[in-house]
């Protein structure tokens, strides 16, 4: 397994892949963080990133999609997935040695941009960068098929999504967050994640945040690895369950606007929701140690 040279943005050629969440569920991750982060982060990340809005969060957390396909950037493609080498849906499973290939993978992008910032011996541009990736990645994480290698993630599994021909990857992306945020703009972001606060606070979700954030730790490179590798196979795992439950014929070439959105719903719901909790505990771990 190759790692990454900590203080350096590397240079790897892009593999393909989908966009991540759409920008409108980053967004939402971000502004469930933003509700959540101490003042301390708050006032670190919005000096750091030159924004004293609300959203500074949010504005950024798109960014490193864009970024990936630039000519400066184009390195940084394998880093939003890890390609779980397992077969759903009779067995999931990620392992970092086996799914981690040499030009890098959401792991391990996730734990050298944190100790970037840990460090803070880089230039305040590559601080920012660090930064966005953070954010983006945290995000990331929560999608099940970016913690999966079969077909390419779901991208060459062909379905449609309300009459539209798209794939499977696009519709965990897009196609279901929207339906549940009623919309791809910024304020069905804020929406939603006004939503999910909700239930973390005093809903349904309430008795479980704290053990979504159990075992967090930036302390070392070894707990920044295993934190996010825990998210990644807790993610893979809803590939077998949910994504891929009856297999790839249960999906491929169905329109999946119907029951299927209504099962993976939820799961959506609290994908979004549990990495805007992890995020903003991850940044508090992160400023605290600076």
């Amino acid at each position: 397994m190759a790692c990454f040279m900590t203080l350096t943005l590397l240079s790897a050629a892009a593999l393909p892949g989908a966009m991540a969440w759409g920008a409108m569920g980053h967004e939402t991750v971000a502004y469930v963080a933003s509700n959540y982060v101490s003042s301390a982060t708050k006032s670190y990340f919005q000096d750091l990133l030159g924004d004293t809005s609300a959203d500074y969060l949010a504005n950024v957390a798109a960014w490193a999609d864009s970024y990936r396909y630039t000519t400066a950037g184009k390195f940084s493609a394998p880093f939003h997935y890890i390609d779980a080498n397992d077969n759903p849906p009779s067995s999931c499973g990620v392992d970092l040695d086996r799914d981690c290939g040499d030009e890098g993978c959401i792991v391990r992008a996730l734990q050298n941009y944190t100790t970037i910032l840990l460090d803070q011996k880089a230039s305040n541009a590559n601080l920012q960068i660090a930064a966005k990736m953070v954010i983006h990645f945290v995000g990331d994480v929560g999608q099940p098929l970016h913690c999966e290698a079969l077909e390419v993630g779901g991208n060459d599994i062909d379905v449609e999504y309300d009459g539209d021909n798209t794939n499977l990857h696009a519709v965990w992306d897009s196609n279901i967050p929207e339906s549940i945020s009623g919309g791809s703009s910024l304020s069905s972001a804020k929406s939603w994640a006004s939503n999910l606060i909700k239930e973390i606070d005093s809903g349904d979700y309430k008795s479980q945040a704290a053990g979504w954030v159990s075992g967090l730790s930036v302390g070392s490179a070894d707990s920044q690895t295993s934190t996010a590798l825990k998210w990644a196979t807790e993610s893979n795992a809803y590939v077998c369950s949910t994504v891929l439950k009856g297999g790839i014929s249960a999906v491929e070439n169905k329109d999946l606007s119907g029951s299927y959105t209504t099962t993976a719903q939820p799961v959506v719901d609290l994908q979004i929701a549990k990495q805007g909790y992890r995020l903003a505990k991850w940044l508090d771990a992160i400023v605290a140690a600076i």
